[in-house]
């Protein structure tokens, strides 16, 4: 089927489940995260300097990222052995749970650095099997000729909920420290119920003769002899790796432009206002021509964009150069899983999705985790600006290594027929 001549996806009951699972439980996760953000290096201040507070938010990252890091082989082989919407419902379960003890804790004001760091990892494993499962489900409940839009509208899903989330958890933790957390786990509750009415997917055809373990590194070494697919996640993992910014803006926001809690939401929300513009035009009009070279200057816009906040002293100048970057950063986004869902057999996605959550986790959590460290040795505003120069570097070296990218002139993998 065509994309002109497929359904649009909310037209199908399942799509729609799933996407209201996405929208409340995105909103739920960023609205904890800002919070914890704020929290680690609010708690860390009362005792450290600034320097010491920044290796506490690289800890926090580095927390998250290590569970992604040791469960990927199994969460992969997981995903396409077992029921996908039961991952993805057992992961949201206990993302409720960590909510639940948030929310006591910051009630009765006993929240220490050790709590926030346990919750932190207990996320990331969490995270660590709701990714892939919820990637490799996508394409089952849609046809093929759909999947571009649903990619798309999946994306505003997670965009709005990174745009809302952190506004209402820097708002509602300025009136009650509780009240983000209270949120998320009413939120995790509705998304929950929304993958329980889910109906049964087609189950991947498995070659049972093969071991788990062979099995669980066929991901893998599908994504290294797929270079296209290679060029795109690695490219993702490196950019946001040296050039992301999420954990500075705890710093930026208390030291630097000096506006609170209420600020790091709004700063924390910017790039998402930028990627769900993008990603809504992306729904109405996929991307067909010239994926590769797009991705590329996406990349590169995001890139430059970091480095203007870095310099930035003034908010509205820093939310301005924050939305630019995630506008850009959404053609990567979009390409990069268009390309990894219509590039890879159903049978292999959740290995190759895990593959791709790890990059994409590296480049998040550890790219937290090497932001704080960097902070730490030469200041926040340096670790920043070296960052995206950093990933300039980046896009110009994979634009000349990986040929296959600035190649790709649709989604369509070689041979198919439209």
């Amino acid at each position: 089927m065509t994309t002109d001549a497929a359904p649009h996806p909310f037209r199908i009951a399942d799509f729609r489940f799933y996407w209201a699972a996405r929208l409340t439980s995105t909103l739920a996760q960023n609205a904890m995260v800002v919070v914890i953000g704020w929290q680690v290096y609010d708690i860390a201040r009362q005792t450290m300097d600034q320097r010491a507070a920044a290796m506490q938010l690289g800890y926090i990252g580095l927390v998250q990222f290590v569970p992604l890091l040791l469960l990927t082989l199994v969460v992969g082989w997981t995903a396409d052995r077992l029921d996908r919407r039961w991952i993805a419902r057992a992961a949201v379960l206990l993302e409720a749970a960590c909510a639940i003890a948030l929310a006591l804790l910051t009630w009765y004001d006993k929240t220490t650095l050790a709590d926030l760091f346990i919750v932190a990892g207990l996320l990331g494993v969490a995270r660590a099997f709701a990714s892939p499962a919820l990637q490799a489900l996508a394409p089952n409940l849609v046809p093929r000729g759909s999947l571009p839009a649903a990619i798309a509208l999946s994306s505003i899903a997670w965009q709005a909920g990174a745009i809302a989330g952190p506004a209402l958890g820097g708002l509602l933790y300025a009136v009650k420290p509780h009240l983000p957390y209270t949120l998320a786990a009413a939120l995790f509750i509705l998304a929950l119920t929304s993958l329980l009415l889910i109906r049964p997917v087609p189950r991947p055809v498995i070659d049972t003769g093969a071991s788990p373990w062979r099995r669980m590194g066929e991901g893998l070494g599908y994504v290294r002899k797929n270079r296209l697919i290679l060029g795109a996640i690695s490219l993702d993992l490196f950019a946001v790796l040296l050039g992301g910014v999420t954990a500075m803006l705890p710093i930026y926001a208390r030291d630097i432009l000096v506006v609170g809690p209420i600020g790091v939401g709004a700063l924390r929300m910017a790039p998402a206002v930028g990627a769900v513009l993008v990603a809504l035009w992306f729904s109405a009009r996929p991307l067909r021509t010239n994926v590769g070279v797009k991705m590329l200057w996406g990349v590169g816009v995001f890139s430059l964009s970091t480095i203007a906040f870095g310099f930035s002293r003034w908010m509205p100048f820093s939310l301005a150069c924050l939305v630019l970057l995630g506008a850009a950063d959404m053609f990567s986004v979009y390409v990069r899983q268009s390309l990894v869902q219509l590039h890879t057999p159903d049978a292999m996605r959740g290995r190759v999705g895990a593959v791709s959550t790890l990059f994409v986790s590296a480049s998040n959590e550890l790219g937290e985790a090497r932001s704080g460290f960097f902070a730490a040795l030469v200041g926040p505003v340096a670790a920043v600006v070296l960052g995206g120069a950093g990933a300039v570097a980046v896009t110009m070296l994979w634009a000349k290594y990986f040929p296959e990218l600035r190649r790709a002139r649709t989604f369509d993998p070689p041979g198919s027929i439209r």
